[in-house]
């Protein structure tokens, strides 16, 4: 498990990352979707925006749907937590018959 130097481009503008080699494709995925995504907002040309503007609502897009995962989540959490009480309540009845 190796670091590796990595340069990604986002708005064209080049950072230089050191990663565990396994992570590249990771990072490279990344760097596509937020390239993708960003041309996505600007092709709404919204007057006055700055690459600021763009790049920040592509930051809050991101953070949306990782709350939105994270939510959904703690849901299915929750709900395989009240499964298995009924299954160890279910068990626990059938063994008293």
């Amino acid at each position: 498990m190796g670091k590796q130097a990595i340069k990604l481009k986002i708005l064209g503008k080049p950072y230089s990352f050191s990663i565990d080699s396994e992570k590249e494709e990771l990072y490279r995925l990344a760097e596509r979707e937020v390239n993708n995504n960003l041309v996505s907002i600007r092709q709404k040309n919204i007057q006055g925006w700055s690459e600021v503007d763009y790049l920040g609502m592509t930051a809050l897009k991101f953070a949306i749907e990782n709350l939105d995962m994270r939510q959904n989540r703690e849901l299915k959490s929750d709900e395989l937590k009240a499964v298995e009480a009924l299954d160890a309540e279910i068990d626990a009845y059938l063994n008293t018959i």
